[in-house]
């Protein structure tokens, strides 16, 4: 009896649960970039955060809408890429804007060359359209340039995922290139490390939130019947993360000892 007497309380208790645990999904995964942010703007230095990172959520997460278009899954998550997207747009306008003042010397770079006003580029390039340097990909010289990209990229893509919606192959495909994609979002990081042998720069708060909010997607995704391929990868990016925490461990206790080396004007570069 006292159970049937609580159900009116137990109902929009359990109501009030799900609408905090979907508010969690949609925004919880931009909050491990606050304290990233804030460091790079009071530091004015970029180095310790590879941009790659905004390249995988990018990818990942314009892949991830467009699976919707094939297969819906819950709102929270369509919406949750939604906000990635404009989260990582806002990371690299401003890891471009700091690289670029700290790079006075350096070359511009750009992916559309009609479009820039470096000095080397006015005179008729051996490719007209793009300066697609594969060295330089994603290391452009302004955030316009990434915005095309990322233009380009939900165009193509967008418009193949138009002819193939009907192939139930190409969806299921498609979401595990999805998931893949984003489960890869600490390796840019985890290589950059392991690189240069240490963790300088790179944000420990960042990463024990990656770690805790990849953690709780996972549970959400067990719990909440997601498609097979979210589970899977979400357990794959919570390996890669606890591996991003092991180097801040190792690279802490046993630090690699300086290199004596020649002092350039140019910033080192992550990835």
């Amino acid at each position: 009896m006292e159970v049937e007497g609580l159900g009116w309380l137990l109902v929009p208790l359990h109501q009030l649960v799900s609408w905090v645990a979907a508010g969690a999904m949609v925004f919880g995964g931009v909050v491990p970039y606050i304290p990233q942010y804030r460091d790079i703007r009071r530091t004015q230095n970029a180095d310790g955060f590879s941009t790659h990172v905004c390249l995988v959520l990018l990818v990942a997460n314009i892949l991830r809408i467009l699976f919707w278009f094939g297969r819906h899954f819950e709102s929270p998550l369509l919406w949750q890429s939604i906000v990635m997207i404009l989260t990582m747009l806002l990371m690299l306008k401003l890891c471009t804007e700091v690289r670029v003042a700290n790079e006075l010397n350096v070359k511009r770079r750009s992916f559309s060359a009609t479009d820039s006003k470096d000095e080397e580029l006015k005179a008729p390039p051996r490719r007209p359209y793009l300066d697609f340097d594969t060295h330089h990909f994603w290391h452009w010289s302004s955030f316009a340039d990434y915005v095309q990209c990322v233009l380009a990229f939900t165009g193509v893509a967008g418009y193949v995922t138009y002819l193939s919606i009907d192939s139930a192959l190409f969806v299921e495909t498609l979401g595990f290139l999805a998931v893949l994609t984003e489960a890869m979002l600490g390796v840019p990081q985890l290589y950059r490390n392991y690189r240069h042998r240490s963790t300088e720069g790179m944000s420990l708060k960042m990463v024990l939130m990656w770690t805790s909010g990849d953690t709780f997607k996972t549970v959400y995704f067990l719990l909440n019947g997601a498609p097979l391929q979210f589970s899977v990868c979400g357990l794959l990016q919570v390996m890669v993360d606890l591996a991003i925490l092991g180097q801040a461990y190792a690279f802490a206790h046993h630090p690699q000892k300086p290199v004596p080396h020649a002092v350039h004007p140019v910033s080192a570069k992550a990835l």
